[in-house]
């Protein structure tokens, strides 16, 4: 199996030498890394007095290769290298004539020039049928995928945005600020922000955490499975109420908590069966054992049965929901949590 991340370790390593190559993709989900590494390109390359002149940033659709031939040709101005950034241009859906030019400057590349095709709103999905333009990516270009970091990365990078706005976190709280708000950094630095700003105390705490940060919606549906198995059904139709205020579509929900649902079934089973947390993590591929011991903190409060008869359920109301016309969904999800909760209290 290829290794995903040995283009984004030789990145890198090519920055800190000064050895960058000339021709990039960069996609994948983590776009605060993505523009992180694109701005340490461009300070290696482009000095700022003449970035006018050498630095150019396009947007890709509609973009011709012969217009894209126009900008990485001249020769840069007072500086080693010229830097072109393009965006969104599926390199996969060109017209047969624009692929064989682009494969034909792919292989004949200007050495001073740089080309980046950052993948931004679009998705990278190459098309192996296109066999000729794979090839010539494959030989000539290096493809940089932004995932996800590590969690030992995340947290000490958690940590270090922490401490530069003046306090300190430990690690069991700041898992549960990634669980609360998600892994991604670009959704991370405000909410950070804004809990370190509410502390009052030199370090964050949880509580800091629920007072201001905006949980994503698997956190928010996973509280609200979390109180019916405590039996708290008004703080489960309080978080369902405020989810549906916010306008978020039945169905998504209803996938959601179809998800959490079948975690916390899988979460049962584990404790019936005398397994650990981290047969859990491999069941649901957690990067994290903090949502494994929630999971199975919840299941303990519940019974086989009904977690196994709450997944059969919800799989019935979603297939009723994807195939009656003008069903009510707000109101039939609704009324499946209510008939939870009280089975839950039985």
């Amino acid at each position: 199996m290829a290794d995903k991340q040995a283009a984004y370790r030789q990145l890198k390593q090519d920055i800190t030498a000064g050895t960058l190559g000339n021709l990039y993709i960069f996609h994948g989900e983590e776009t605060y890394l993505r523009e992180y590494y694109l701005s340490e390109v461009a300070k290696k390359l482009v000095p700022p007095a003449f970035a006018a002149f050498n630095a150019h940033k396009v947007e890709g659709k509609g973009l011709t290769v012969e217009a894209l031939t126009e900008l990485v040709e001249p020769l840069p101005m007072m500086a080693e290298r010229t830097l072109v950034q393009v965006v969104d241009m599926d390199l996969f859906k060109l017209p047969e004539g624009q692929r064989k030019a682009l494969i034909a400057l792919l292989s004949d590349f200007p050495s001073h020039c740089c080309l980046i095709f950052v993948y931004d709103q679009l998705p990278y999905a190459p098309n192996k049928t296109v066999k000729t333009l794979c090839k010539a990516i494959d030989a000539h270009v290096s493809v940089v995928q932004f995932d996800k970091q590590s969690r030992s990365d995340l947290l000490n990078w958690v940590t270090r945005r922490c401490k530069a706005c003046g306090k300190s976190i430990d690690n069991q709280t700041a898992e549960h600020l990634i669980f609360t708000c998600g892994s991604l950094m670009n959704t991370l630095i405000p909410e950070i922000e804004k809990v370190c700003a509410y502390a009052k105390g030199p370090a964050v705490t949880k509580g800091d955490i629920t007072a201001v940060a905006a949980p994503v919606l698997e956190a928010q549906v996973f509280d609200m499975t979390a109180a019916l198995a405590r039996r708290d059904f008004n703080r489960s139709a309080e978080i369902l109420g405020t989810l549906l205020k916010l306008q978020e579509e039945p169905i998504m929900l209803l996938a959601v908590l179809g998800k959490e649902l079948r975690k916390l079934y899988t979460a049962r089973l584990a404790i019936d069966n005398g397994l650990d947390k981290f047969w859990l993590m491999k069941q649901w591929n957690m990067r994290s054992d903090y949502p494994a011991k929630l999971a199975l903190e919840a299941a303990g409060r519940v019974s086989t049965s009904w977690a196994e008869r709450a997944v059969a359920r919800c799989q019935a109301l979603d297939v009723r929901m994807k195939s009656v016309t003008g069903a009510n969904s707000a109101g039939e999800l609704k009324q499946f949590l209510m008939e939870l909760g009280q089975e839950a209290e039985a």
